[in-house]
């Protein structure tokens, strides 16, 4: 008996030239490895460019994403890693905060797709990497790509994720103008 299929939205098509960062943590090397050859087949359909960057774990996922949202200039993201539940807490700590971070980075106007994977055992993870299978990092890749035709369709804010230069700036001309 099969499960309930679900509807996969076609790819936007884009006017301009999206580039997207994919930002893996390859503790599982195999899964991760998997999850960015599927979200690379996403982007390239969508006729975008990618580029890599690797960090130790999913924690540090939001937190590279919002470094390069600051400082580089992406048009969207790809969050990439596998957290797989062990004998401690650790687990619901590292799913939960990956996850919290990503969302508020996103309530600020990132375009994120999530494809952290949190699961109860590596032969999850492994279907759920595999191309061929789930594909949830062409899935991530894909929901990337369509909150950026989304900030296209209506303008999307000035870069920047917590304080602007500007501010900082003016922060200064105050401090001189009142010595």
């Amino acid at each position: 008996m099969a499960g309930p299929s679900h509807y996969i939205m076609p790819l936007p098509e884009f006017d301009k030239p999206v580039k997207i960062l994919i930002v893996a943590s390859p503790y599982y090397k195999d899964i991760s490895d998997n999850q960015i050859a599927g979200a690379k087949v996403e982007i390239e359909k969508a006729g975008a460019t990618w580029e890599i960057v690797e960090v130790p774990g999913a924690l540090e996922i939001p937190t590279a994403i919002g470094i390069a949202e600051r400082m580089s200039n992406f048009d969207g993201y790809v969050a990439l890693g596998c957290v797989i539940r062990g004998e401690t807490t650790h687990y619901d700590t590292v799913c939960n905060d990956s996850s919290r971070a990503i969302q508020l980075l996103g309530l600020q106007g990132l375009c994120i797709g999530n494809g952290i994977l949190t699961v109860e055992n590596r032969g999850q993870a492994e279907v759920r990497a595999d191309p061929a299978k789930m594909n949830k990092g062409g899935g991530a890749a894909a929901a990337a790509l369509h909150l950026i035709a989304i900030a296209r369709k209506w303008g999307k804010a000035e870069k920047g994720v917590g304080f602007t230069r500007d501010i900082l700036m003016a922060g200064d001309t105050q401090s001189e103008s009142s010595a």
